[in-house]
């Protein structure tokens, strides 16, 4: 039963990223990111790695998320500023061989984990332990990441203002 609840997580995030690869609208590929990043969440949880699984939930399909798609909404081009662009196939397959490697190599690696004949043994570690280690030793770096996405928001703000015209009088 977990193996089948491990290839449907995997199987939903893979075929979702895919999809937000292939839209036109970057709306419709944010969604579809968020949906992946949720399948990401469902595949910690079915393994147990629920401290794991709840940060992804609160990192990338709550916070990276919402930034995400606050930026496409405020920097979306106006209609006559999109253009189609030249060579849009070649794109489409260096996107496929870019995504078919790291694919590749997780199912090689995924391969050699299932023929491993001895069950690896994790010690285990409690969530107060995991939270202590986060904010004892990479509290700087999480309110570094958080200034890093807020300056992101702020800049593709600033960037697609319209710029003010004056007027000559």
């Amino acid at each position: 039963m977990n193996s089948i609840g491990l290839l449907a997580m995997a199987l939903l995030a893979v075929v979702t990223s895919l999809v937000a690869l292939t839209r036109r609208s970057l709306i419709h590929g944010g969604l579809m990111l968020v949906v992946g990043w949720m399948a990401i969440a469902g595949f910690y949880f079915v393994t147990g790695a629920e401290f794991v699984a709840l940060a992804q939930m609160l990192v990338y399909v709550g916070a990276v998320s919402m930034v995400v798609l606050f930026a496409v909404v405020l920097t979306r081009p106006a209609e006559e500023q999109l253009a189609t662009p030249t060579g849009e196939s070649a794109w489409r397959a260096l996107s496929g061989i870019a995504c078919a490697a790291p694919l590749l190599g997780m199912i090689l690696a995924c391969a050699g984990t299932i023929a491993a004949s001895q069950p690896v043994r994790v010690p285990f570690v409690s969530v107060r332990e995991i939270g202590l280690a986060l904010m004892e030793r990479h509290a700087p770096a999480l309110l570094l990441v958080g200034v890093i996405l807020t300056a992101a928001l702020i800049g593709a703000v600033l960037l697609a203002a319209p710029e003010e015209k004056e007027d000559a009088k």
